[in-house]
């Protein structure tokens, strides 16, 4: 039986991507689902979630399809992990359409998320980086679990949310 669906939040550069691809790769069957992707599938007229009214329309679209997507791998025995930037109305959202996932929401300090954004492309401007990462401190969403992961390093990090998955 799968496990329920994974949802892994936290602001820019935690990494909540590496994670949950390390977990999906590691199960025997499982989905891993970058809500950024279903979101870039409205190539006109798409909206950021922070660009508003619009913007916060199109980030629900995406968390719904997003959703969507889970509850078709879960009906076929696929495992699922979610990743997305989640906000306390998106939170609720993921409770009402897929009531048994688990959210753990992962925590970085500004300067350690710069730290680790130096080391990969980033599709942000520094003023949307740090925008996405005040919010997640000052507004942070419902989680199951919040993990501070500045020192833990990523085989660690991947190792601990799995044990919360599994728990």
């Amino acid at each position: 039986m799968p496990l329920r669906p994974l949802i892994l939040t936290g602001g820019p550069a935690v990494g909540k991507s590496v994670t949950g691809r390390a977990l999906a790769e590691g199960r025997a069957t499982c989905a891993f689902v970058d809500v950024d992707d279903v979101r870039q599938l409205v190539v006109s007229g798409a909206a950021a979630p922070w660009n508003g009214a619009e913007g916060r329309k199109q980030q629900r679209i995406g968390v719904v399809n997003a959703c969507g997507i889970a509850r078709n791998f879960l009906a076929a025995g696929v495992e699922v992990v979610i990743a997305d930037v989640l906000t306390p109305e998106t939170s609720e959202l993921y409770k009402q359409e897929l009531p048994d996932c688990l959210i753990v929401h992962l925590i970085v300090d500004l300067p350690e998320a710069l730290r680790r954004a130096a080391s990969r492309k980033v599709w942000l401007t520094d003023a949307e980086f740090r925008m996405l990462h005040a919010m997640d401190t000052a507004n942070p969403p419902y989680a199951d679990h919040r993990l501070q992961v500045d020192t833990i390093d990523l085989p660690n990090q991947i190792a601990l949310v799995a044990d919360l998955w599994a728990a």
